[in-house]
């Protein structure tokens, strides 16, 4: 099977084929860029379910009399059970079939939509968000699988440009179509149309999957890596699954639950120790002869780990910029929930052409992508703290930022699936659904623990000095070392591969 490889010499993707594999070339499915249209809507339908609601949280508490706390629970409950299940679901794709799982997951987060648009109470309203996360769960990892199982070399860069291309439209506009949803539905319909407005994009999914995905849906692989003589489901590691569950819910809580009480933080050496029992287990698990959730021999592969890392340090600093932005509009200048969305909006369509040109480009120029993506996210960085200055002492307007903010989608698409397509690009195809929730689960972590921790920053440096100019500077500046740290790393996987 022909696949992806990185050239350590020169840093570029470029295609080998083992002994074993050339018995059994790769030969393209006519249906692949069908395939993939599925794939890209329904994660671009998750997406906007995560960043729409962020706009939506004042007229939630309005129409259905919700506390902060249930607020709180409505933005983090999905993003805990989405990091929770993504492990095990990718690996549960890579066992049973990536295109069932995928379906599965489709139809899950239509009617978790159905059930969040028509929520009596905050109570309701917040465990149909937890089994949205868990259809995010399910739906994100197949999708990264399912790129790498029917695309390869320049032709899988592409595939993953598009997705990034994607990633980058639905952040940008789901905050957009939010606003403008609940200015048509008012206070006390709209932000239920935020949720149904999934519905019938779940519905043409379902229906497309359907018609384009290869039969029967839910397949045993026929590899010899997925065929242990222990059967399939024991394959798939329940005992793994609930440690490494526990392990990231565990870690993840106190960063999303934090600021409400401080017994929260107890569950990180929690996490720690559940880790440790998991990566034990796991060794335990594939020296016995059984395929692990994880085969952990993935961490050997230099790309992968180094590809990991990146997006860890990426995601820890740049997915809390939005949430500042936000702020920094509505409080710090008094414009609408609308107008503080719209900033992003450059930015995303940016984001979503340098993903499409990065992603054409990765396969012969390598990591230097990735790494002229972060410097391109330290000019953003650097440019949008000298307009919040400029601004605060009345030399220009706030909304300069539209131009910074620019060089930061451009780097997003620099950087986002770029860095995925050369981090996966050796890892065995037996375990491209799992790998790939692995950085994603990484993804989760760093998203979580960087808007705690940086939030948390910008509102110290408010309380201390009462300006909303002075958080955001310190904010960004503390960003900005996540970037540089970031940047140098990638530099130095760069050199190694000299």
């Amino acid at each position: 099977m022909q696949d992806a490889h990185i050239d350590e010499r020169e840093g570029r993707v470029t295609t080998q084929q083992s002994p074993a594999d050339q018995a059994a070339p790769f030969v393209p499915d006519p249906q692949r860029w069908k395939i993939l249209s599925v794939l890209l809507v329904a994660i671009f339908m998750s997406l906007v379910g995560v960043s729409i609601v962020n706009v939506a949280v004042p007229s939630i508490q309005t129409g259905l009399g919700a506390s902060d706390s249930d607020v709180q629970w409505v933005l983090s409950g999905y993003a805990l059970t989405f990091g929770v299940v993504l492990v095990a679901a990718g690996r549960a794709g890579d066992l049973l079939g990536r295109g069932g799982i995928f379906v599965i997951g489709i139809a899950l987060f239509t009617l978790a939509s159905i059930a969040a648009g028509l929520a009596p109470d905050a109570f309701w309203l917040n465990g149909a968000r937890f089994v949205q996360g868990v259809a995010s769960g399910l739906i994100n990892p197949q999708g990264v699988g399912m790129i790498q199982q029917y695309f390869r070399g320049p032709e899988r860069a592409r595939a993953f440009g598009w997705f990034g291309t994607v990633v980058g439209v639905a952040v940008g506009v789901g905050p957009v179509i939010g606003g403008l949803l609940i200015g048509a539905g008012g206070p006390e319909i709209g932000w239920r149309l935020t949720f149904l407005v999934n519905v019938p994009v779940g519905i043409l999914c379902l229906a497309l999957a359907l018609k384009w995905f290869p039969r029967p849906l839910l397949r045993r692989p026929a590899t010899a890596a997925d065929a242990p003589a222990v059967g399939v489901w024991r394959s798939l590691d329940p005992v793994g699954s609930l440690l490494l569950g526990l392990a990231v819910l565990a870690t993840m809580l106190p960063f999303v639950e934090g600021g409400s009480s401080p017994w929260y933080w107890l569950t990180l050496p929690t996490g720690a120790v559940l880790a440790w029992f998991w990566v034990r287990w796991e060794r335990h698990h594939r020296d016995s002869g059984r395929s692990p959730m994880v085969d952990l021999q993935i961490f050997a592969i230099p790309s992968f780990t180094r590809g990991t890392v990146i997006a860890m340090l990426y995601f820890l600093g740049m997915t809390s910029i939005w949430v500042l932005v936000a702020l920094y509009f509505q409080f710090g200048h008094d414009r609408s929930a609308l107008q503080a969305a719209l900033v992003g909006l450059p930015a995303a369509l940016t984001a979503a052409v340098a993903s499409n040109w990065a992603g054409k480009r990765v396969v012969t120029h390598g990591h230097r992508v990735v790494v002229g993506g972060l410097a391109t996210a330290l000019v953003g960085l650097v440019s949008s703290i000298g307009v919040v200055l400029l601004a605060d002492s009345g030399v220009v307007s706030e909304w300069w930022l539209l131009a910074t903010l620019v060089f930061v989608g451009a780097a997003q698409g620099s950087v986002i699936s770029p860095n995925q397509t050369l981090a996966l690009a050796e890892v065995p195809l037996a375990y491209a659904g799992s790998s790939g929730a692995v950085m994603q689960t990484g993804q989760r972590i760093g998203t979580s623990v960087g808007i705690a921790v940086i939030t948390s920053v910008a509102f110290a440096a408010l309380g201390a000095s009462g300006s909303w100019s002075t958080a955001m500077v310190t904010a960004l500046a503390l960003i900005s070392v996540v970037i540089v740290v970031a940047l140098a790393f990638a530099m130095k996987d760069g050199r190694s591969r000299a």
